[in-house]
């Protein structure tokens, strides 16, 4: 398994496409809102990923719920995870045994179309940061740790894997780093004491089997994002931390990762500092750029392959399911006019 993950532009794979997935590098596919029309399109796509890749592709998207979620029409629309004490309080619900049923019903729905992960929950504190607003749980680290917690034990009960994003904390910065270069300022012992606490227990509770560092700088640790960063990824997060599993890095085509060089570079750097994948997304040129300028006997992404699910049911069978209506019965509360 190669430790590239690419995305592809439509509905279908184009000749290009066929051949990228099969270049040796690729290990992983990202799905977007772009490649979704309808849940037989969606199975077709998926079908025809598994069958012309050279590996066993690790398939991903991102399922967090509210705005950051990418196929509706069809699928339960999951609530922000921010949004979930709030409505448990309104209507006298158990907000954890509620968060577990989502996590198992947003995992259930993507397995049911033999997508592997989706890359969540969001772990950061709903602090300043606009681009992470509701996604992250609360702004208190304490019912984060026990939301997401129930979040990610439904989502191993469904079968699928969790990745908690972005370590060590993207919610404490104002700056997008989808459009900007982020700085967090703070001194280091509030940022492990706040937001890496959070990434810290989860991963002593051996909830996290896979984590996406954030395209964030935080010059009192290092002067590299934390993405590129070995000092975050191999000293903290690695050894102080002990985190066996598997490190994503976050879209290497977003302005937050541009301040490190080209995008082989930038791919290179991601690698060297200790990321098990590296994704490549919206840039099909850069895509490109990759696969010809990285050297093709790279270490291979071994931890990867442990994010491989195994469920095999499909929709129609996951909605006998009596866990699956229970669970709807639930997002009625979040959808109520």
């Amino acid at each position: 398994m190669g430790p590239i993950m690419l995305d592809v532009a439509g509905y279908e794979l184009s000749a290009e496409e066929v051949d990228m997935l099969d270049h040796p590098l690729v290990g992983g596919l990202i799905l977007f809102t772009r490649n979704y029309h309808d849940q037989q399109q969606l199975s077709d796509l998926v079908r025809h990923i598994r069958q012309i890749s050279r590996h066993d592709v690790l398939i991903a998207t991102d399922h967090e719920g509210g705005r950051v979620q990418r196929f509706r029409q069809g699928f339960s629309r999951i609530p922000a995870m921010g949004k979930i004490q709030g409505i448990c309080e309104q209507h006298g619900l158990t907000a954890e045994i509620v968060t577990q049923q989502l996590g198992w019903l947003m995992a259930s729905e993507l397995l049911a179309f033999d997508i592997d992960i989706s890359f969540a929950p969001v772990l950061d504190i709903n602090g300043i940061s606009q681009v992470i607003g509701d996604r992250g749980f609360s702004d208190d680290p304490k019912t984060i740790l026990t939301l997401a917690s129930q979040f990610i034990r439904g989502m191993h009960q469904a079968g699928m894997k969790a990745t908690g994003k972005h370590f060590p904390g993207h919610g404490n910065v104002l700056e997008d780093s989808h459009v900007a270069m982020p700085i967090d300022k703070r001194p280091k012992q509030q940022i492990f004491e706040q937001d890496m606490a959070i990434f810290a227990q989860m991963s002593q509770l051996g909830l996290l089997d896979a984590v996406m560092p954030a395209h964030v700088i935080y010059p009192d640790v290092d002067d590299l994002p934390a993405g590129f960063s070995s000092t975050w990824i191999k000293t903290l997060l690695r050894e102080q931390l002990a985190f066996d599993g598997v490190v994503f890095s976050d879209d290497l085509s977003m302005q937050g990762a541009v301040q490190i060089g080209d995008i082989v570079t930038r791919a290179q750097t991601a690698i060297d500092a200790g990321c098990d994948m590296v994704l490549v997304c919206n840039d099909p040129k850069g895509a490109g750029q990759v696969l010809d300028g990285l050297a093709s006997d790279l270490p291979q992404a071994e931890r990867v392959k442990r994010l491989k699910h195994k469920q095999e049911f499909d929709f129609s069978q996951l909605q006998q399911q009596d866990e699956y209506h229970r669970a709807q019965r639930v997002l009625e509360y979040f959808h109520a006019k």
